[in-house]
């Protein structure tokens, strides 16, 4: 079995430090979603002021769970569209159309 290299590194999130071990495939990707949960920081921070650091990472954690879940629904109603073709190219070629 492949042994998967893991990295530490030092995340921030809402000026807050944590010392995490990342593979190293996935090193882009956290790096990625670190910039959006960050920048999404920022940008209710300065759409809701008063609220504190808690609720604005309850309201980015809310933000991205969803957003996720409409990118899942959407890669999944691509998936189906491509198997659907598929079949009805294989029923066609079996009617003889």
């Amino acid at each position: 079995m492949t042994e998967i290299e893991m990295i530490p590194t030092n995340i921030w999130i809402a000026d807050r430090q944590y010392r995490i071990r990342i593979a190293t495939e996935q090193e882009s990707t956290v790096r990625q979603s670190l910039k959006i949960i960050n920048d999404k920081i920022i940008e209710f921070k300065n759409n809701f002021p008063g609220k504190d650091m808690q609720d604005l990472i309850s309201m980015v954690l809310i933000w991205f769970a969803t957003e996720n879940k409409q990118e899942v629904s959407v890669a999944a109603k691509d998936s189906l569209l491509k198997d659907l073709t598929l079949i009805e190219k294989n029923i066609d070629a079996t009617l003889g159309k």
